[in-house]
This record gives structure tokens, C-alpha cells and sequence, in this order.
């Protein structure tokens, strides 16, 4: 057995869902190794937890969702979530050999299944200990354009770093966005304004995505005004996109262009809350510096932020409601055109690096241990 599958798995076990004694943890493993598998379910009885497992394979739910009915997708969510219902714990790792297996099922069955499933989602999402991961595969090293080897040792180097460092410049950053109201975002094709007063902040460290390293809010859902360039790519619902931009006004998108602007304004028009903002975040994580098309990495990048198209969280809401909740991601760094980020016209980020004395613990230099 790989040392590092054990160490990984103690840590989701362990320090992501902390797992108590007597409770019930569902492992859902996509194209993932048998022996990362029989880790987890390992680690989850040295905690005297109860392992359930389900297996899963991306080629097999691309053929249920192609040629799904609404009745199956219905069936479907019913036992899903009364299975859900009955876990206090859910891991999930997300492995795939074509990150784009999905691209050709039909936008109309996405969103079925997709709002069939929605109460499933939101149930483990607000009611379990949860954490979602991916594995590493050689598509993925593909996207990263990095060898398979080079990206095993990265994925893993990410994914089992210390992320009790990022404790304390979390709780200031979340500190200052708990108390701002306005934030000014500006760059490279970039003018954005919001209000994010009264909402609230939450850390993000290690405890439900891996990787990790955000602090997100999100804005008043009428009051963001401006254009955005988001200067990462992004897949979503199987169709890959670049150079999007998006003109908001009283909050709403009211233009929006990309790479596959046909396809992208489908996807905004899939509900009304889909052209309003349910999450504004800022990323932190020292290791990972370049997109790699996948979100959960993607939106951890050092001196990023996202802006998401979509559904709000609860712990931070506005009230926007919708099946759409797409991460898009703006690189501030000097290699990706720089920028800054203002809280109540103070300078909060520069180029991607803290400015204010108490969220230095989020630069790279200390969270590498560095500093």
C-alpha cells in the first residue's frame, strides 16, 4: 500500500470530516484505486467509524445521464438522498480519464439531472461533515501539462500539506470581510463593484475541499456593477471555456462572452438565478500557481479570486437561488496582468499579495513555511 494513500486518507478521516466514534461515512469513489479505497475505509475504522462504500465510473454515468428519463433521474434522487439522509459523514474522490466525458450529453439532460439531484446536493452539503477531493490522473497531468509522475507528486504534495497554517491569516481576512462593505476589484479588462455588508465570511482550510485555501462572502445580490475578465479557463457541464467576460448592472449579467458564447449563455439561462453572483471568494493556496482546468484546484490558485454565476451557500447568502453554481477564476499575480482588490477603499491585495500586516500568514512565504 502507497504511504502516501494512508496519509491522505487519515487526513480526510481524520482532520476533514472528523470522524467520531459510531459514525456512519459515505465513501463515493469514482475511477478511483481500489487500494485508496480500502485506505479510507482503513482510516475510517481506526477512528471506530462505519465505512459504506459506492463505486462509480464516469463512462457509465455519462450513458445514464444521456438517455435518462425525468422518471429514472426522479427514482434516482429518492434513494440518493434517503441514503444521504442516514450518513453523518460523506468523502468523495472524483477520478476520471477524460475530463471531458461529458461534454457531448445533451444540455437538457444535464439540467434535468441535475435539478433532480439538487435535493441531494443540498442535504449533504448542509447537514453532513463532508469533503470532495479528485485523483490525480494522467488527463489531468495532460491539462496541467505536466508528465503523470511530476503531477502524482504535486496532487499529493497539495493534497497532504499542513493546512493548520492557514488558521491564523484566515480568521483575519475573514475578520475584515465579516466587517466591509465595499469591495473594488480592478486589472486586465477589469472594473468590478459590490456591497458584501452584512453577509458574512467562511474559511475554507482543509475541512471540505482538498485542496483548500479560500475565504469566500458573497455579494448583495442587486449590487454588483462593472465587467470582470476572468483569465482562467474553466470547464463546466463537459464544455470547456476561455476569456470569458461578464457586464453586470444592478447585479444582474447582462453580457457575457467567451470562447463558446453560444453555450455559456445557455447555461446562464438555465434559471434566472444563474446570471446573479452567489459567491465571491479569495484563494490562497501556495502550491498551486496555474490553471489546470479543474475547479477544485483551479479555485485555489495563490493571488486568485473567483466570482460564481449561481446558487448561493447558505453559511454566506444573498438570497440568489438557482442549479447553476459555476467557480470562475481571475489570476491577479504580476504573470497573469496583476490587480487589486479594496475593502472600504483600503488596499486589502496587490498583485496577488496581502498587504495589510495581519493577512500576511496567507502569502506564500509564511504558509511554505518560510517566513
Amino acid at each position: 500500500m502507497d504511504s502516501r494513500y494512508i496519509q491522505l486518507a487519515r487526513n480526510l478521516v481524520g482532520f476533514s470530516v472528523n470522524l467520531k466514534e459510531g459514525e456512519r461515512v459515505l465513501i463515493d469513489a469514482y475511477n478511483t484505486p481500489m487500494d485508496m479505497v480500502i485506505s479510507l475505509v482503513r482510516a475510517v475504522r481506526e477512528r471506530d467509524g462505519l465505512p459504506f462504500v459506492q463505486l462509480q465510473d464516469s463512462t457509465v454515468n455519462r450513458e445514464i445521464i444521456s438517455e435518462g428519463l425525468q422518471e429514472q433521474f426522479d427514482e434516482l434522487a429518492a434513494y440518493e438522498l434517503d441514503r444521504m439522509k442516514r450518513m453523518d459523514a460523506y468523502i468523495a474522490i472524483r477520478g476520471s480519464s477524460n475530463i471531458f466525458e461529458h461534454s457531448d450529453v445533451p444540455p437538457e439532460q444535464m439540467s434535468k439531472f441535475s435539478k433532480a439531484l439538487k435535493g441531494v446536493l443540498d442535504w449533504r452539503v448542509k447537514k453532513t461533515k463532508w469533503v470532495v477531493l479528485r485523483w490525480p490522473s494522467p488527463s489531468m497531468a495532460q491539462q496541467a501539462l505536466m508528465s503523470t509522475e511530476a503531477f502524482r507528486d504535486f496532487y499529493f504534495r497539495v493534497c497532504t500539506m499542513d493546512y493548520s497554517r492557514m488558521i491564523l491569516g484566515m480568521k483575519a481576512l475573514k475578520k475584515r470581510m465579516d466587517k466591509a462593505d465595499q469591495v473594488h476589484i480592478s486589472g486586465d479588462e477589469t472594473d468590478l463593484c459590490f456591497s458584501i455588508k452584512g453577509i458574512g465570511a467562511v474559511s475554507c482550510g482543509g475541512t471540505h475541499n482538498i485542496p483548500d485555501g479560500e475565504v469566500f462572502s458573497c455579494p448583495i445580490r442587486d449590487s454588483v456593477e462593472g465587467t470582470i475578465h476572468f483569465n482562467a479557463p474553466t470547464v463546466y457541464q463537459g464544455t470547456s471555456f476561455d476569456n470569458i467576460r461578464l457586464t453586470f448592472k444592478k447585479g444582474k449579467i447582462i453580457d457575457a462572452t467567451g470562447s463558446n458564447t453560444v453555450r455559456l449563455n445557455e447555461i446562464l439561462d438555465q434559471d434566472e438565478g444563474a446570471r446573479y453572483i452567489g459567491e465571491f471568494a479569495i484563494a490562497f493556496n501556495p502550491h498551486i500557481l496555474h490553471p489546470m482546468r479543474d475547479i477544485l484546484f483551479d479555485e485555489k490558485i495563490s493571488g486568485s479570486f473567483h466570482f460564481t454565476p449561481g446558487q448561493a451557500y447558505e453559511e454566506a447568502d444573498n438570497g440568489n437561488r438557482s442549479q447553476v453554481h459555476w467557480d470562475m477564476v481571475s489570476i491577479q499575480r504580476p504573470d497573469y496582468g496583476g490587480g487589486s482588490m479594496f475593502f472600504d477603499g483600503e488596499l486589502i491585495r496587490q498583485d496577488g499579495l496581502f498587504v495589510p500586516e495581519d493577512l500576511h500568514p496567507l502569502n506564500p512565504e509564511y504558509l511554505l513555511g518560510e517566513d
